[in-house]
């Protein structure tokens, strides 16, 4: 069993440009419980939702999500 886990810089990347999770979410087309959740990791998003959130925060994916952990 993988031990990988995605992990998340949203609300750092949030943060550096003022946004509120409401306002973040309005700007994605979700709801404030959905960026909540994902930055608790509690909820991993979609690639889309990914890719989504990464352009409007004007960041790479890879700057906002990785991986970690081992894999078997």
């Amino acid at each position: 069993m993988a031990t990988e886990r995605l992990t998340n810089r949203l609300r750092v990347a949030r943060a550096e440009l003022r946004l509120s999770q409401e306002q973040l979410a309005g700007m994605a087309g979700v709801t404030r419980q959905t960026i909540s959740s994902i930055e608790t990791e509690q909820y991993g998003p979609s690639a889309l939702l990914a890719f989504v959130l990464a352009k409007r925060l004007g960041k790479p994916v890879t700057e906002l999500f990785a991986l970690e952990g081992d894999a078997p």
